[in-house]
């Protein structure tokens, strides 16, 4: 393909995911897209190196939700300069995928009709790179004849998590390695999973996607047409096309968005459409859906064992075993999942780990925190520990990294405490601004702006005493930050 074919051609990474499946690792805070499971990078950076290249950098769009956005621009700082490039397209709430690809839509079509979107999750395992793009380059040929294109997995299992394509005929090509989709098959039961793999004509989908911006629209028009007439208002409000009086008012495109039905592009439009061609992909592929597809693409021991972290096993079978730097050990397991961190241990047979999000569903109703976030939080500054917390109070530790500055803020419902362990502290407190060494400490009251700051070349660590009757991380009011938070 030439460079000029190659800058109407669009990456569109779905990268709202809210963190069930991989529970405890995952979090909402951070979700399975940014952990590194498998390989050497996260799998979201994974998925835009993969493309990065093949596309222009400018041409990788990340669509998420408007509260995951800055977590996932600043899960991005270590990709360098990629970073400035790469372009977002915010959600203000999570609509499933169809509502997520139609907003893409709305956007891709505002620069050109003509464009061609490549839509990919931002959490599938695909270690082979120039398989998966030479399996591209016949997908963007066969959508630019105006068909919506996806990709088939051959299966080698009896799987029932996940969706099935079955094709019209396996013997029969449309063009070019492009086979005719008869229809799209819900997640089966096992029996009907062991007729799918004894038949050639069904494979797996995949959850990738390749269409011109104007047929997906056109499709949208046809088959969800109450989604269209939305867009079409969010059109006009995004880019000021013959925009109507009442779409001025401040919250509006939350009140066109949140008016959405939740529907997936599957059940919405690749069911429904007469245009669907597949590619039979060449290339290794997992949509790393629960803790057991770790085995299709992490490396085991001679006894079928993944352990990964601070582990001792002894005599286990076909166990998967995930651990810090808190030492797990195990005797004796067979087929089961234990997964360690922190705050929360996953112990499970393997043939149940579907039911994960299930323990997430419970902590949910009983108000939780286990499934929000971690004890460590990273942020773009260093990131924090929560040590403790009790009626009234909360410790953490806080950790700087060279040169680095909290944003210029209060809080209207607890005061804090810091007491610098290691480094030197540049603290501001309303118009005051001083230093902080080891082994002293300072008081910031309530309702009072301060800003806390490493001046140095080492690391800062703080231990954070909060006292209120409030302790969330929502209490905070910005007045200056480096990083553009409100």
């Amino acid at each position: 393909m030439t460079p000029q074919l190659l800058s109407d051609i669009h990456a569109v990474i779905l990268a709202g995911g809210s963190g069930t499946r991989f529970w405890p690792l995952s979090r909402e805070a951070c979700p399975k897209q940014m952990l590194q499971i498998v390989g050497e990078d996260t799998l979201l950076r994974q998925t835009i190196k993969r493309i990065n290249g093949f596309v222009p950098t400018e041409n990788i769009w990340i669509v998420t939700t408007e509260d995951k956005a800055q977590d996932t621009k600043f899960h991005l700082l270590p990709m360098g300069s990629l970073t400035e490039k790469i372009q977002f397209i915010r959600e203000p709430l999570g609509r499933n995928t169809a509502p997520a690809i139609g907003l893409a839509a709305v956007y891709l079509n505002h620069l050109s009709p003509n464009s061609v979107m490549v839509v990919m999750p931002s959490d599938h395992a695909i270690p082979e790179n120039e398989k998966f793009l030479s399996d591209l380059k016949v997908a963007i040929e066969g959508a630019k004849e105006d068909n919506l294109v996806t990709f088939g997995i051959k299966p080698n299992r009896p799987e029932t998590g996940y969706g099935y394509i079955k094709i019209v005929n396996h013997m029969k090509t449309e063009s070019k390695g492009l086979l005719r989709v008869e229809r799209f098959v819900e997640k089966p039961d096992l029996e009907k999973a062991k007729t799918y793999i004894s038949n050639s004509s069904y494979f797996w989908n995949s959850g990738i996607f390749v269409w011109k911006t104007s047929k997906i629209l056109s499709e949208i028009q046809i088959h969800l047409p109450p989604l269209y007439q939305t867009l079409k208002a969010i059109e006009s409000l995004l880019f000021q096309l013959d925009k109507p009086k009442e779409l001025n008012e401040p919250n509006k495109l939350y009140e066109l968005y949140s008016s959405l039905d939740p529907v997936s592009i599957d059940y919405g439009i690749m069911e429904r459409s007469l245009n669907v061609l597949m590619v039979p992909a060449t290339f290794q592929w997992s949509d790393l859906g629960s803790w057991s597809a770790l085995d299709e693409v992490v490396d085991k021991d001679k006894e079928g064992n993944i352990l990964k972290g601070n582990t001792i096993d002894i005599g286990s079978q076909n166990s998967i075993i995930f651990s810090g730097e808190r030492l797990v050990a195990t005797i004796g397991l067979q087929d089961m999942v234990v997964v360690d961190t922190p705050d929360a241990t996953l112990v499970t047979p393997k043939e149940r780990v579907q039911e994960v999000r299930k323990i997430v569903e419970t902590l949910k109703q009983k108000g939780r925190e286990e499934h929000l976030i971690h004890k460590t939080v990273e942020r773009p500054w260093g990131s924090y520990t929560v040590l403790e917390k009790g009626e009234g109070y909360k410790i953490k530790r806080v950790v700087l990294k060279p040169g680095a500055r909290l944003s210029l803020q209060l809080h209207r419902k607890r005061s804090e405490h810091w007491v610098v362990v290691s480094g030197i502290a540049k603290v501001t407190r309303d118009n005051e601004t001083y230093l902080v060494h080891t082994n002293e400490s300072t008081y910031i009251p309530i309702h009072t702006k301060h800003r806390l700051e490493n001046p140095q070349g080492g690391f800062l660590q703080i231990i954070e005493v909060q006292n209120g009757n409030y302790l969330e991380e929502d209490d905070i009011e910005r007045f200056s930050d480096d990083y553009d938070r409100i």
